[in-house]
């Protein structure tokens, strides 16, 4: 059984096929089987929080100035799809970066890009933000393809530049800016 579509801590925006709202505990149990599942996915790429105690410090950490946290739920049924995190909120410089995963029942289904449109009209519009950006480890051909198809542009990024599941590693980073994310929304919608 899912949460209310809605859920508990409400609706940031609506789409065709998913709404983003934020996570809040009722989710937790929904949210560790997502993970739970979806293990073999995530492989090295992610290691989403997995244990009841792991969820509650994510929410914590979720309410904090410079992070927010959303999870991309079917409109259907509310379950949730997938995960997208803002980190590194710079309200200074307007910048943000983003991590997401998603449930394998769901993956390769377009729901995750519909929902990293609706963060995006998010970050730029309600959180004022100038560009977002994502460290994608080579190899992570699907992550890829999705910040891609959201049209972030490919960056340099200098060695050992994120730890990401236990090790420091150097490797691009994507980009888009509130300018860029404008332009390809408005050509889509001639």
């Amino acid at each position: 059984m899912h949460a209310d579509p809605a859920g508990p801590s409400g609706l940031v925006e609506v789409g065709t096929w998913v709404l983003l709202r934020h996570p809040a505990e009722a989710d937790a149990d929904e949210f560790l089987g997502m993970v739970a599942a979806s293990r073999d996915l995530h492989d090295s790429w992610v290691h989403p929080p997995a244990s009841p105690s792991q969820f509650s410090a994510y929410l914590a950490r979720s309410r904090r100035r410079s992070a927010a946290s959303f999870l991309v739920c079917r409109h259907s049924d509310g379950a949730i799809a997938g995960v997208y995190n803002l980190v590194e909120i710079s309200r200074l410089t307007r910048t943000a970066y983003c991590s997401y995963y998603a449930h394998v029942a769901f993956a390769g289904r377009g729901l995750m890009t519909e929902g990293l449109q609706l963060l995006l009209r998010h970050a730029f519009g309600a959180l004022g933000l100038h560009v977002v950006g994502a460290a994608i480890q080579p190899g992570n051909e699907a992550s890829i393809r999705l910040v891609e198809r959201a049209g972030f542009r490919r960056e340099a990024a200098p060695p050992r530049y994120l730890r990401l599941a236990g090790v420091w590693r150097g490797h691009p980073t994507w980009s888009i800016s509130a300018e860029r994310w404008r332009y390809l929304s408005a050509a889509e919608g001639a």
